[in-house]
């Protein structure tokens, strides 16, 4: 008896459009606007953004009713180093260079025993050795001359690996019985978040340094960095405690059977727990955390927005802003997306 085979238009790609694009009046509605504002939008932008496109920096621009991308190959330079002397441009890229073959080998979790810590602690002593200079022949560089990509990934990589122990170790202060430690965490943590973070940039640049003695001066870039881990770890906290308030009182029983005192309890019981169950909200908490460095610009720090919108502020390039910002968002995006693809990683790795 011969098969009989299922018809066209319910099997293959005819059969998935019909079943997820045309699936009912509605559905076809939405299918045809949304196909009509695709094709109003995406072949105009193609042609703006590739076909009459400047992409040479001797080019002129305005010729062609195209983008100007030759803002950012004329600028690259600056928009990535700021005003890190150009001859001494190749420490800071090496310096990124070391900083993000770290991050990627630390993506595998086999890989987190005490070598990787040594590694790290390696990379960062040559990494603050690359950009500061002063030895080994390397010219000194004083930090008011960094800025672009190096110092914002200076002020996020940093700040948001200080900022989670810290958030970690005020979220249990919260949960504490102790009611001084209690009282003291909730008190910071409810301070820091009723406040944006301009204002704690504010008071880092401008009246902290009032309350100095006279002739001490802090670095501008280390108090930045202070105010980025004090703000992020607040929002850290709440997000922690709400993982370790998941945990059935079962597993706290459980783990005092065993004899395990408080430490152990936390550490080998309560808080794998917890922080497994907060990976989605934490990387949210981070990603929103590394955007918000781009407002070190309000204190005057040269990171890669400020130094973009340096480049745009030449008259000669004041049209060209769109090509500036669409290559900065794509900067962002692609910091951004490792975070996201790691936590989704780990999540599947934890899933067990």
């Amino acid at each position: 008896m011969e098969d009989v085979k299922p018809p066209v238009t319910h099997v293959g790609v005819i059969g998935w459009i019909r079943a997820n694009l045309f699936n009912g009046w509605l559905n076809s509605f939405l299918t045809l606007v949304i196909l009509y504002a695709l094709w109003k939008t995406v072949p105009p932008f193609i042609r703006w953004a590739f076909l009459d496109s400047v992409w040479t920096a001797g080019a002129e621009c305005g010729v062609n009713e195209g983008a100007c991308w030759s803002v950012i190959s004329a600028n690259i330079r600056f928009i990535i180093f700021g005003f890190y002397p150009a001859d001494q441009h190749w420490r800071p890229l090496v310096a990124m260079i070391l900083l993000v073959a770290l991050l990627f080998v630390s993506r595998n979790r086999n890989r987190w025993k005490r070598p990787l810590g040594y590694a790290w602690i390696t990379g960062l002593f040559v990494m603050g050795l690359l950009m500061r200079g002063g030895l080994f022949g390397l010219t000194p560089v004083e930090s008011t001359e960094w800025g672009g990509l190096p110092l914002t990934l200076l002020l996020s990589v940093f700040g948001l690996t200080a900022a989670y122990p810290l958030g970690i170790l005020l979220a249990l202060g919260r949960r504490s019985e102790m009611r001084a430690i209690r009282s003291l965490c909730i008190i910071y943590i409810e301070m820091i978040r009723g406040v944006p973070l301009i204002s704690l940039l504010f008071m880092s640049a401008i009246i902290f340094p009032l309350f100095l003695p006279e002739g001490i001066t802090i670095n501008k870039i280390l108090r930045a960095q202070a105010a980025i881990i004090l703000f992020t770890a607040a929002y850290v906290a709440e997000v922690v405690r709400g993982g370790l308030q998941a945990i059935p009182r079962g597993q706290y029983e459980a783990a005092e059977s065993m004899g395990l005192n408080y430490y152990q309890t936390m550490r080998l019981v309560i808080l794998p727990q917890a922080l497994k169950i907060v990976i989605p909200p934490s990387v949210s908490v981070l990603i929103s955390a590394f955007k918000d460095t781009s407002l070190v610009v309000i204190i005057a720090l040269y990171d890669v927005l400020k130094t973009t919108q340096s480049v745009l502020s030449d008259p000669k390039w004041m049209g060209s802003s769109a090509e500036a910002y669409i290559f900065l968002a794509l900067v962002y995006f692609v910091c951004c997306f490792f975070m996201s693809d790691y936590s989704r990683r780990l999540e599947r790795e934890l899933d067990v």
